[in-house]
């Protein structure tokens, strides 16, 4: 059934394109922005499959490009997160490398961190110093070592090589 429908089968990073040519748009959570295949339906109604290459973190502002021709816009759902800040950059510093130590999708934004609540996290972050809240915004986490850290045209990771390695 899928078959029938309209594949967007190309991703245009944002900035790179002009949003109000889009013909469509998906606001998506972070979850669903991060999908090599899947049946999408936009606000209008307007179902379509994304059938792309690899999985890949889509961002904000992104377009879907449409086999055919079209664009749809693709929009970052406001999620339940957790705001992190400290008193002093170092110990904001400290805290994001016990995130990262712990592999947590994590957004850094200047002056504070966002990650998914995670109760046991949060009562470590406390103790470690730090304030938490609860705030309502789009999850943009960084790209890890391992995931999608660049996106950039051209840029490929070829793990399996000879003079590639990883050592943990």
């Amino acid at each position: 059934m899928s078959a029938a429908l309209p594949r967007a089968t190309q991703v245009l990073p944002a900035g790179g394109w002009v949003e109000r040519t889009a013909r469509h748009t998906v606001t998506l959570d972070f979850d669903d922005r991060f999908r090599r295949r899947k049946r999408y339906v936009a606000e209008d109604g307007f179902a379509f499959l994304l059938d792309l290459e690899a999985a890949t973190a889509l961002r904000e502002g992104d377009g879907l490009l449409l086999e055919g021709g079209g664009v749809i816009l693709v929009r970052a759902a406001r999620e339940p997160l957790v705001e992190i800040t400290a008193e002093a950059p170092e110990q904001l510093a400290r805290l994001a490398w016990h995130l990262g130590n712990r592999h947590l999708p994590t957004q850094i934004e200047g002056s504070r961190i966002l990650i998914r609540d995670d109760h046991v996290i949060t009562a470590m972050l406390r103790g470690l110093g730090a304030t938490v809240r609860q705030v309502a915004a789009p999850f943009n986490p960084e790209g890890g070592a391992y995931g999608e850290h660049n996106r950039q045209p051209g840029h490929h990771h070829h793990h399996g090589d000879d003079d590639h390695h990883h050592h943990h």
